[in-house]
């Protein structure tokens, strides 16, 4: 969502201001627009040619150009960007921003700012908790100044990071996500999809499970998040991690939970994609301590799980769409037709464990798309481009 947008960067006097070089490649590899604003504090812990040299256009640090006495005018940056990056942010830019103060070229370009700003903050422990800075960043976001604060890693559970700078990918993640919400086909529409598979305990320690590694129910997520929409993620085991802010993670471990949060969670949603491999059956009894060994044998009795798409499809009302998916290994695509028809979907994924590079555990995916109308086979394809496949034809009955 960043291809043709101007992103003004502003950059200050921070130690972090060296990674700004990273959120330009990445603004530009997203086919973005850069204008670098640099403080002269910041000037100091990063040189303006190599800030020039990535984003392809002059840096600009003062009123006039030293060369010539052009005059920079905020008033133009503010009427041309689409969005304003101030990144790393450090307290004393966060400080002036938030009382107005404007004694260079940064505060007074932002605030003559027409468009979203977003601000990273970047400093030590101590001044990021201290009572005023605090208080600054509460009268920006009072004012709709989106700030991104480290949330993700192992430093951002720790004190140590508390006040460090986001890492570059994760604040470009975040522009991304704002324009995607704003401008996608998917704006405003709230979307539940189950990924992963689940485990059935036997006892404290053994469970029933699959193969499934949750990648291609993950990749849907990405797509739909990517295209606006609001996305619930019921998540069974996996060591996967959502990227975008527009994905909400519920993380579920049994059918049975899987069930319940998926059911309760649809009558808000306009779609469900039901990528999950969730168990059809699941033991009768959970026995409380470790089973141990005894003889040559162990009998488990199982009962059937409850049926998530079949209740789903029954609850759908007049404008909620249903995609579903079915691993078949013979006859598939009758058995994906039954059940289409039997679970109420408006199309079916089909996956065969006959195709090399299909199925559990890898990074593509070759599948068949049903409808009551229409078969479409697709090519073996990564599990990103399936996703748009699939998110293509989900958008066209929205």
């Amino acid at each position: 969502m960043l291809k043709g947008k101007h992103i003004v960067l502003g950059i200050t006097g921070s130690i972090a201001a060296y990674k700004a070089c990273l959120i330009i490649r990445l603004l530009k590899k997203a086919g973005a627009e850069v204008q670098v604003v640099i403080t002269p504090s910041g000037k100091e812990f990063i040189t303006p040619i190599t800030l020039s040299a990535l984003s392809q256009n002059p840096v600009i640090s003062e009123f006039f150009a030293q060369r010539d006495g052009t005059w920079h005018s905020h008033v133009d940056l503010g009427l041309w960007a689409d969005a304003m990056l101030i990144a790393p942010a450090t307290a004393s830019t966060i400080g002036k921003m938030a009382h107005g103060i404007a004694d260079n070229m940064l505060l007074t370009t932002y605030l003559s700012m027409k468009a979203p700003v977003f601000i990273a903050p970047a400093m030590d422990l101590d001044m990021m908790a201290h009572a005023a800075t605090q208080d600054n960043i509460r009268i920006l976001e009072e004012r709709g100044v989106n700030v991104i604060e480290a949330q993700s890693g192992f430093l951002a559970s720790t004190l140590e990071g508390k006040g460090r700078m986001e890492e570059p990918e994760n604040i470009v993640q975040h522009l991304d996500d704002y324009f995607a919400q704003a401008e996608g086909d998917l704006c405003g529409k709230k979307i539940l999809i189950t990924a992963g598979p689940t485990y059935e305990k036997i006892d404290p320690v053994r469970f029933i499970g699959n193969y499934s590694s949750g990648k291609m129910g993950y990749a849907l997520a990405e797509e739909c998040a990517g295209r606006g929409a609001e996305v619930l993620l019921v998540s069974g085991p996996t060591t996967l991690k959502p990227r975008s802010r527009n994905i909400k993670r519920i993380d579920v471990e049994s059918a049975r939970e899987m069930y319940e949060t998926s059911t309760g969670l649809f009558p808000e949603c306009r779609a469900a994609i039901l990528c999950a491999a969730v168990a059809d059956f699941t033991p009768e009894d959970t026995a409380q301590e470790k089973i141990k060994r005894e003889g040559n044998a162990l009998q488990l009795s199982l009962k059937a799980t409850k049926d998530i798409a079949a209740t789903l499809g029954s609850m759908k009302q007049g404008g909620q769409v249903m995609v579903g998916f079915a691993l078949e290994t013979c006859d598939e695509r009758q058995h994906a037709k039954d059940k289409l028809e039997r679970k109420n979907l408006d199309f079916i994924v089909l996956n065969s464990l006959r195709d090399e590079g299909a199925g559990f555990r890898t990074d593509t995916n070759k599948v068949t798309l049903i409808s009551r109308e229409k078969t479409e086979e697709l090519p073996l394809m990564s599990k990103k481009d399936v996703a748009t496949h699939i998110v293509n034809k989900l958008s066209s009955l929205l």
